[in-house]
């Protein structure tokens, strides 16, 4: 199978079309040959992103973005307290 990188609202819909699939009563490997993706693929995808909505996928990536860039203004302050921690140490 060709390596692809899927969006998380691609994502969402596969698992959705894979469920509608399921209810019909095909196997998991025949919804994920369907699918063109492995069944490996098809169980990880199901436990991260399963009973989500687009929106919802779309507020997680939003989220992530957001918690990486406060992790990373918490990291330089940390460098500037420490920073002047040390100038503090000299000066007395």
């Amino acid at each position: 199978m060709k390596r692809r990188q899927h969006t998380a609202e691609q994502i969402i819909r596969k698992l959705a079309e894979g469920e509608k699939l399921l209810a019909e009563g095909k196997t998991i490997e025949e919804v994920s040959r369907h699918l063109e993706i492995t069944e490996s693929t098809w169980h990880r995808w199901r436990n991260q992103y399963g009973g989500m909505k687009a929106d919802d996928a779309k507020e997680l990536r939003h989220l992530r973005k957001e918690n990486t860039r406060l992790k990373r203004i918490v990291a330089d302050q940390a460098l500037d307290i420490d920073m002047l921690k040390e100038i503090a140490r000299g000066n007395f």
